[in-house]
């Protein structure tokens, strides 16, 4: 898959992270850590992962990426360290030890709980219904995910997410387009969506703004946490 690291050899133990987009991956990857990309289809996420544990050397599992404010005082750029993750098949906590460790390296993260979805949420009123109903500070669509696989494979997992659009921003159609398989933007797809309905514009542009905000801030963090995302079970 683009944008991944091939195993090094099958005695070496891994951490795989577990992104949405393809610029995630970019990321995320070191000389110990393999990520799969899940481009916003949770079936496709459910296979590569377990692909990627078939027949490996896995230590632990990372959901990685950018995700959907839920807690009004979050602005984009904001990273996130959960310390569980609540889905329609349950909620799981992450492992406490290695979430120690991240939050000592990254002191600027706060430390909330994450809501996994299968769809995205775009609009206000989604948003503030997973707020009250769940508690999260932020929504994603691959952390519920990991936490099931880890919790099938018996492996301890970590989500580190940032901010990307807030509470009080909906997304736009356009910004709701699927991604491709490889986890790259659908451009013609987001192309037709604005000619559709060009008054969405200004709110893409603004959406495009927080998520260059929100990328920044996951390459800081991601070197602060350094080979193997610090993982207490790797080395």
């Amino acid at each position: 898959m683009q944008g991944s690291l091939p195993f090094p050899s099958k005695s070496a133990t891994q951490i795989v992270a577990a992104c949405g987009m393809q610029a995630e991956e970019r990321i995320a990857a070191d000389a110990r850590v393999r990520t799969v990309c899940g481009s916003g289809d949770p079936n496709l996420l459910r296979a590569r992962l377990t692909a990627a544990l078939t027949g490996q050397r896995v230590a632990a599992l990372v959901s990685f990426g950018i995700a959907g404010g839920l807690d009004t005082g979050l602005a984009p750029g904001t990273p996130i360290l959960a310390p569980w993750v609540i889905g329609v098949r349950g909620r799981w906590n992450t492992d406490a030890r290695w979430l120690k460790i991240l939050a000592q390296a990254c002191g600027c993260a706060v430390c909330e709980g994450i809501a996994g979805n299968d769809l995205p949420v775009g609009t206000m009123g989604e948003k503030r219904y997973l707020r009250s109903h769940t508690g999260a500070a932020a929504v994603d669509m691959e952390s519920h995910i990991v936490a099931e696989t880890a919790n099938e494979h018996a492996l301890p997992f970590a989500i580190i997410r940032v901010v990307a659009d807030s509470a009080q921003r909906p997304l736009p159609s356009a910004a709701l387009v699927p991604l491709r398989q490889d986890g790259r933007p659908d451009l013609i797809g987001v192309l037709n969506s604005l000619a559709k309905k060009p008054g969405q514009l200004p709110a893409l542009i603004g959406i495009a703004r927080d998520t260059r905000l929100a990328f920044r801030s996951l390459r800081r963090i991601r070197r602060d946490f350094g080979l193997g995302f610090a993982c207490p079970d790797l080395f």
